[in-house]
């Protein structure tokens, strides 16, 4: 069979929150079939809504669901990780992969709590998987394999673009893409709160604040110029644009987007050792 059309195998979700969720979805788009999914949800509302929504089971147990699996998605809060690897590691069978999209925890943190030679990949998702539209990372753990990481990939490549990555570079993809939909999304209110001043009305101010941040994203993308050549080509010489983009040099909108990223980071970093420790 060729590696492409190969089953993923049975696909055990331990959370089925918003991220959980976007997996789930992902997982569908990719192909498994909907009989070789369980999701493991603590509240049996949120299980009941995802089994009607999507048809799968919603079973009760880690243990239970993980025993039976090929790969666990980890999609849990930080503190809940813990205690759920010491219930779900003795049920593993060997060569079942780990996946986790707990943000913050390290490889290590898994490797040291699950049976020796346990494959775990790390993945750091972004909001926007909700839709499709995701951008984000994935790294290999000691025992993870190129044929662990296709699989993965195949996984979550209905959540949008996932590349793979060191582990070391996480906390920079975590300042990039994981934050980067809030600075977005902080850009896009910024330019609509401009258009009101300016005297449109909330609602026009809005739609054509995102609509340009789409058709600007959408122009990058298809177009495949750098971004200053795009923005040169908006610049006439002592136009308006030129004027505005004068004013965001000087208030040091491109440094301020440096910080943010830096301070991101950081975080990203001090919350790990918080977590780990």
């Amino acid at each position: 069979m060729d590696q492409a059309a190969r089953p993923l195998g049975r696909v055990a979700l331990l959370g089925g929150g918003v991220m959980g969720e976007a997996i789930l979805a992902a997982a569908l788009r990719a192909g498994v079939d909907v009989e070789d999914l369980a999701v493991s949800e603590p509240s049996a509302r949120r299980a009941t809504e995802l089994a009607e929504r999507y048809g799968v089971r919603a079973a009760d147990g880690n243990a239970k669901v993980a025993s039976r699996a090929d790969l666990v998605v980890v999609a849990l809060k930080p503190k809940d990780v813990a205690g759920v690897l010491e219930e779900v590691g003795p049920a593993l069978r060997p060569g079942t992969v780990v996946v986790s999209v707990a943000a913050g925890l390290p490889i290590a943190f898994y490797e040291k709590r699950l049976p020796a030679g346990t494959p775990v990949v790390r993945v750091m998702p972004n909001t926007p998987a909700v839709v499709g539209q995701g951008a984000g990372a994935m790294s290999a753990g000691t025992s993870a394999t190129p044929a662990h990481m296709e699989a993965v990939g195949r996984l979550l490549a209905g959540t949008g673009l996932v590349l793979e990555v060191a582990e070391k570079d996480l906390d920079a993809v975590t300042a990039i893409s994981g934050s980067g939909p809030a600075y977005v999304f902080y850009l896009v209110d910024a330019l609509a709160e401009a258009g009101v001043l300016l005297g449109l009305t909330r609602e026009q101010a809005s739609r054509l604040a995102l609509a340009t941040f789409r058709g600007s994203a959408a122009l990058l993308e298809e177009t495949g110029e750098h971004p200053v050549i795009l923005r040169e080509r908006v610049s006439s010489p002592g136009g308006t644009t030129v004027a505005g983009l004068r004013e965001l040099d000087a208030h040091g909108v491109r440094a301020a987007v440096l910080a943010a990223a830096e301070a991101a980071r950081d975080r990203a970093r001090a919350l790990a050792a918080e977590l780990d420790g």
